[in-house]
């Protein structure tokens, strides 16, 4: 009997999922509870894959073989309940797509903080030096659909805790950890030890042919990776700003000035100074890459002209103009605490800073003394800001709570001086008020074109 494939979600993850499984031969079909976007109902139609949305029906979802949940879908979603009662595999695209690579080979990154920035550098300096490779995961095109449509030699792929969660016997080529931090444990029952080590699935069946790039400096994954000694079998390649390492597979390490990263007897010394990408965290994030593509055998000066030509990712501290001597940051995909902690550590102007949104339980105690120094203002975003009124009032001089996005913008920029920045970075999901972290970015810097800079130009 033909196996049967249904897929949960016709999101970008799903109708991927869903055009490999049909492309395979496999009797498939996708559910959605929402509505599917209309250009991946298209391609649904054009590889005529069977779906539903706006409900799931039950019988023709507990007839499956396999099921090839989105990241997006909690497993305490009740189809996911019946699903499982059921004892019906469930899996995620990455798992699911990773049996169809015929020899390509994946670097695979993840970590709570600074992933995008780090897999759209890898995937820069991959592309840069000649080779064929795919962005996927998180970001980028579906990797199913890539792996469905097209022919590539390396897969370079963003993956969340929710995609490592459905992966059993996939295998990273080469696997990056940048950091663990408290971040969604909302979804792991508020444990962090379960968050944890769903990141720490990065590394699951590495062998000794693989390479394992993480962060060294973090205590997290020192931890565990030094607890998880004896079964690992990889390359290690840890990087480091404060920790003393030495790696005889290689390593990186970064004197403050310049960072120098090598793999077997390949090696590279950047200049932090003439990379376009500031502050502590982008180092690690390059640190990262140059071990990954080093480790991929990309030549060092590629890498070094690659790292010094990449400029910063789209809601991450991306600046959006300067007006009446204010500088305007969206940083909005800053959703969690240690993300705030690197934009607020990054800042060297006095700064007016709008938070908020729905919080994931978060621990706002280490922000408190970046906060105290360089915070002149806190606007607080989000239908309900009690929390953060609360934690900060005391620690910044001013604390101002707004339930739009145009109330915290005319509130900031009420409150900003000549010189000083207007800084965008939540510490939350977007989720009360916009429809995700780029919805949130994009209406932030087109409040601050039209409301801003098109009155300059004007003027």
């Amino acid at each position: 009997m033909k196996r049967r494939i249904v897929v949960l979600g016709g999101g970008i993850s799903g109708y991927g999922s869903a055009i490999l499984a049909k492309k395979e031969g496999l009797d498939t079909f996708l559910s959605d509870s929402g509505q599917i976007a209309e250009r991946f109902r298209r391609r649904l139609d054009e590889w005529q894959v069977p779906y539903e949305e706006g409900g799931h029906t039950e019988e023709l979802i507990l007839s499956a073989t396999e099921v090839v949940k989105s990241p997006g879908i909690p497993d305490t979603a009740p189809i996911v309940r019946r699903i499982r009662e059921k004892g019906i595999p469930v899996i995620s695209e990455i798992e699911f797509a990773g049996r169809y690579l015929d020899g390509a080979r994946t670097i695979c990154i993840t970590g709570s903080n600074g992933k995008t920035t780090t897999t759209s550098l890898i995937y820069k300096i991959m592309r840069d030096a000649g080779m064929n490779a795919a962005l996927g995961g998180n970001i980028g095109e579906s990797f199913a659909y890539s792996v469905a449509t097209e022919r590539y030699d390396w897969y370079v792929l963003e993956l969340s805790s929710f995609q490592l969660d459905g992966m059993y016997r996939f295998r990273a080529d080469i696997g990056v950890l940048t950091n663990i931090t408290p971040d969604h444990l909302d979804r792991y029952d508020h444990s962090f030890d379960k968050y944890a080590a769903s990141k720490m699935r990065i590394v699951q069946n590495q062998t000794s042919r693989d390479a394992f790039v993480y962060s060294a400096d973090d205590q997290t994954v020192s931890r565990l990776t030094d607890a998880m000694s004896d079964t690992m079998r990889m390359r290690r390649l840890p990087f480091a700003t404060h920790t003393a390492i030495a790696s005889g597979a290689g390593d990186a390490f970064c004197d403050g000035e310049s960072f120098t990263a090598a793999v077997g007897d390949k090696s590279l010394t950047i200049d932090i100074g003439k990379m376009r990408i500031k502050g502590l965290h982008n180092t690690y994030n390059a640190m990262a890459a140059a071990l990954a593509t080093l480790a991929a055998g990309v030549a060092p000066e590629s890498i070094c002209r690659s790292i010094y030509e990449f400029s910063p990712v789209e809601h991450r501290l991306e600046p959006c103009g300067v007006a009446g001597g204010v500088e305007y940051v969206n940083d909005s995909k800053a959703t969690n605490v240690d993300s705030v902690w690197y934009a607020l550590q990054s800042m060297t102007r006095p700064t007016v800073w709008i938070a908020g949104g729905t919080d994931k339980g978060n621990d706002y105690e280490p922000l408190k003394r970046f906060a105290r120094e360089k915070v002149r203002a806190l606007v607080c975003m989000g239908l309900d800001n009690d929390k953060l009124v609360r934690e900060f009032t005391g620690v910044v001089p001013q604390v101002v709570s707004a339930s739009s996005l145009d109330e915290a913008m005319r509130a900031a920029v009420s409150l900003a001086l000549p010189g000083d920045t207007v800084l965008l970075s939540p510490a939350c999901a977007s989720f009360d008020l916009f429809r995700n972290y780029e919805n949130r970015g994009e209406e932030f810097k087109e409040w601050v074109k039209r409301n801003l800079l098109e009155d300059d130009i004007r003027k």
